[in-house]
């Protein structure tokens, strides 16, 4: 066996100027990362370069994903490379696969610089599917936008990158594995963890694991039904659902991490979790739960398949957040939401006089407010919830937060929010989403939108639909100033406000690897309580139509209809 140090090469290299990193890092189809030459090697070399010398050499930081196509070929680069760079120990989910919530987790126990997550999130898997990567600071939450400007300025310029080729990595054995290294002093470390433990100690401190395991395997025990997608959850609901809080292991499907995630879509929404809903509507479960590829999001489901939307998912944990043992200890600081998200957290906020924050798209928001101290709970309505104790939303957090409510409250999902209705009015929101639109008639439509409702002629204006009129109060596109560090982020969603509080919400979103997704978003409150149990599509379609009549989306994208509604 050869045991002298392996080389440190430097290869050159020539740059790529698509490596822009989106809200959720670097997103291509697969073939771009396996046909372009270095396109991978380019941008791990970047986010490395982007990080200081001093604070690189000899660090500690972490690598996990989500189990999809072209996980395992990325992380042997990243390892390779890691070395190469000066970094002294990297912690790597076992057979390199680690939950987003959890990487957040790890990064902050092992008090890493930084992760690498290897994920594409809630896109499809597999050869013909998306991959990405993204970089998470020393926080344990996204890099923010200095960071990641930082990589894609050094990954337009990049000359070489440093590789160790020869250094091969066993991800399948528990273990500590250290190399020597031409030129080093220090051997460089790999350490393969299991995730799942971290991350289940982790939720021990924040819930009551003893009256979870009571409602999901005592007496009077409720039926549940968790669909982890054939994404990366499948083993962090088997060991800390079924094995440790005593669900029968049949509540748990799809638990098997696949690498196309058995040919389906790994978003947890009424569209792509149909099967789910399906079960739920035959009565037998009581909850129900589905989680993305990454398990950083999460949709909730009551019996007969009543669908919680996530914005009032965040605002009913909110009401009912001293159902959480760790909100007990450290008090509510503040909440928040995404601009998109309706507002139905704001209801309670203001009836429990806690700071509301509203933010643009994007964890790395949240994450500055929770550092800062202001922030303890929040989401998103793209089926993201979470709170402080790690800075990524998180699927199973959330999970356990509503069971931990079901515990207290001993009722019902669906009586519970209907209970939660009559006490603060019902926000009533949809969303349609336009996915693969062309993207230059995209950004034309975003473009002549923006300009015809900053007219001053769109102000007052008023739109009749059936017996419902709407008069505009404010239109604009949404700015946000960070009130931790003053930093002013720009064209956010074009809004138009109306004068009964309604909202409808145009974005461009960044989280697809090809085309553009056109996501229109529609929120109007009511506090009628003969009116707060009506059908949203039915109670929204004045707004909705509105929407579309304003934008001429259809016209302008050449489509007839949204992919996905909300």
């Amino acid at each position: 066996m050869d045991d002298s140090p392996l080389q440190v090469l430097t290869l050159p290299t020539a740059p790529y100027p698509d490596q822009r990193p989106g809200t959720s890092g670097l997103r291509k189809k697969v073939f771009v990362f396996q046909s372009k030459r270095n396109y991978l090697q380019n941008f791990v070399q970047s986010i490395y370069s982007s990080i200081d010398l001093l604070d690189r050499q000899g660090s500690t930081m972490v690598v996990g994903g989500d189990g999809r196509y072209f996980n395992q070929t990325a992380i042997e680069i990243i390892v390779q490379m890691a070395a190469a760079n000066g970094v002294g120990r990297l912690v790597i989910g076992h057979h390199g696969i680690m939950s987003t919530p959890a990487v957040s987790c790890v990064i902050r126990k092992y008090k890493a610089i930084g992760g690498i997550v290897l994920t594409a999130s809630h896109n499809p898997g597999g050869r013909e599917g998306d991959f990405g990567i993204k970089f998470n600071t020393a926080n344990g939450g996204p890099a923010q936008d200095a960071v990641t400007n930082r990589i894609f300025q050094i990954s337009r310029t990049i000359e070489e990158y440093a590789i160790c080729p020869e250094l091969r990595v066993d991800l399948a054995t528990l273990s500590k594995q250290k190399f020597d290294l031409e030129n080093k002093f220090k051997p460089f470390t790999v350490e393969i963890v299991d995730s799942v433990e971290s991350y289940a100690n982790m939720l021990r401190n924040i819930f009551d694991f003893a009256a979870l395991k009571e409602l999901l395997s005592g007496e009077n025990h409720i039926k549940i039904q968790l669909d982890a997608m054939h994404g990366v959850m499948g083993p962090y609901v088997k060991r800390i659902l079924c094995e440790e809080l005593g669900s029968p292991a049949n509540s748990a499907i799809n638990c098997v991490p696949l690498q196309d995630f058995g040919g389906q879509h790994p978003d947890p929404n009424l569209t792509y979790a149909a099967d789910l809903v399906e079960t739920m509507r035959g009565g037998q479960y009581d909850f129900g739960a589905a989680f993305d590829g990454d398990g950083d999001r999460n949709m909730i489901l009551g019996k007969h398949g009543f669908f919680v939307n996530p914005s009032d998912s965040v605002a009913v944990i909110a009401a009912n957040v001293f159902s959480i043992p760790y909100f007990q200890h450290t008090g509510v600081r503040g909440y928040a939401r995404s601009m998109p998200t309706s507002a139905a957290l704001d209801n309670v906020a203001r009836a429990t006089k806690i700071e509301l924050y509203e933010t643009p798209t994007g964890w790395k928001f949240f994450g500055n407010l929770m550092d800062a101290g202001k922030l303890s709970l929040c989401g998103e309505e793209s089926f993201g919830t979470g709170a402080d104790h790690i800075r990524e939303k998180d699927g199973l957090w959330a999970v356990l937060a509503w069971l931990s409510i079901l515990a207290t409250r001993k009722q019902s999902v669906e009586d519970i929010i209907k209970d939660h209705w009559q006490t603060f009015g019902r926000n009533f929101f949809t969303k349609y989403d336009y996915e693969e639109v062309d993207l230059d008639a995209a950004i034309q439509m975003m473009e002549d939108l923006e300009l015809m409702i900053l007219e001053k002629a769109f102000m007052g204006q008023r739109f009749a639909v059936g017996e419902k009129l709407y008069q505009v109060e404010k239109a604009d596109n949404f700015e946000y100033t960070d009130p931790v560090d003053g930093r002013i982020c720009r064209n956010q969603g074009l809004r138009i406000i109306f004068t009964d509080g309604s909202r409808i919400i145009y974005r461009l979103s960044g989280t697809g690897s090809m085309g553009a997704t056109v996501r229109v978003y529609i929120d109007s409150y009511e506090k009628d309580p003969d009116k707060i149990f009506r059908d949203p599509q039915v109670m929204l379609a004045p707004l909705v139509t509105i929407a579309l009549k304003v934008s001429q989306l259809h016209e302008r994208t050449g489509r007839s209809g949204p992919s996905v509604i909300t």
